[in-house]
C-alpha cells in the first residue's frame, strides 16, 4: 500500500513508519521538517502543515491510507478530517489516546481523580476528536487507543485488543510499547477489522 503518515518523526510515528517499511509498504512521511526524516528505500519525506487543509489534502491525495500521529493539542481535528475527506483517501487511522477509555461503566480514565494534570488537555482533546469521528458518515476511520503507559520498548507481537475499556495486565499495569502498538496498527491496515470504530491495544 501507499500510506501517508502525518507526524512521522514522533515516538509513535517513527515506529509506525518502520513497521510499514518492514512489511513492504511505500510511505510518505508528512512532517514540518523533512530533513529530519532518515533516507530509506520506499520512504518519501514531504513538508506539510496540519493547519493547511488544502495543502495537506494535496499531499494525501493518491494514497491508500492516512495515519495521523500528531498531538491533539498541536492540531485541529476538524481541519485534519476535512483534509482527509477532500483527498478522497479511502482509509483514515488516528493514533488515539488512552484518556477516553473507560475504567468503569460510564467513567473515563481522564475523569478519574489521579489522572495527571499535565496530560489532561491532550487527553480531553483526544476524546473530542473521537466524538467528531463518530459523527462522520462519509469517512472510513479507525481510532486506536494505546494503554495508559505508552512507552519505548520491544516489538514482541504479543498483545491484546479491546474496545472502549482500558486494558490492564494481571499485575494491574496498563501499558503497550510504541513498537507493538505499531504492529497492531499496521495489522489493522492490512486486515481491516474496526471500520468506523475505536479499539485499544495493551498487554
Amino acid at each position: 500500500m501507499k500510506v501517508a503518515v502525518v507526524g512521522a518523526t514522533g515516538n509513535a510515528g517513527s515506529r509506525i513508519v518502520s513497521e510499514l517499511l518492514q512489511r513492504g509498504h511505500h510511505v510518505t512521511a508528512i512532517v514540518r521538517n523533512p530533513e529530519k526524516v532518515p533516507a530509506k528505500p520506499n520512504l518519501t519525506a514531504s513538508k506539510g502543515d496540519v493547519f493547511d487543509t488544502d495543502g495537506l489534502a494535496g499531499l494525501l491525495r493518491g494514497h491508500d491510507a492516512v495515519v495521523s500521529t500528531v498531538h491533539f493539542t498541536a492540531s485541529d481535528p476538524e481541519k485534519l478530517i476535512a483534509a482527509v475527506k477532500a483527498s478522497a483517501v479511502p482509509r483514515y487511522i488516528v493514533v488515539g489516546g488512552a484518556g477516553s477509555l473507560e475504567v468503569a461503566p460510564g467513567l473515563k480514565l481522564f475523569d478519574t481523580p489521579n489522572f495527571p494534570a499535565a496530560y489532561l488537555a491532550e487527553a480531553r482533546k483526544g476524546g473530542a476528536f473521537l466524538d467528531l469521528l463518530r459523527q462522520e458518515s462519509a469517512l472510513n476511520w479507525t481510532f486506536i487507543s494505546p494503554s495508559a503507559f505508552f512507552i519505548p520498548g520491544e516489538r514482541t507481537g504479543k498483545f491484546r485488543l479491546g474496545t472502549d475499556q482500558l486494558l490492564t495486565a494481571p499485575d494491574g499495569k496498563s501499558s503497550i510499547s510504541f513498537e507493538d502498538y505499531a504492529v497492531a496498527l499496521v495489522d489493522e491496515l492490512e486486515k481491516p477489522a474496526h471500520a468506523c470504530k475505536r479499539f485499544t491495544v495493551g498487554y
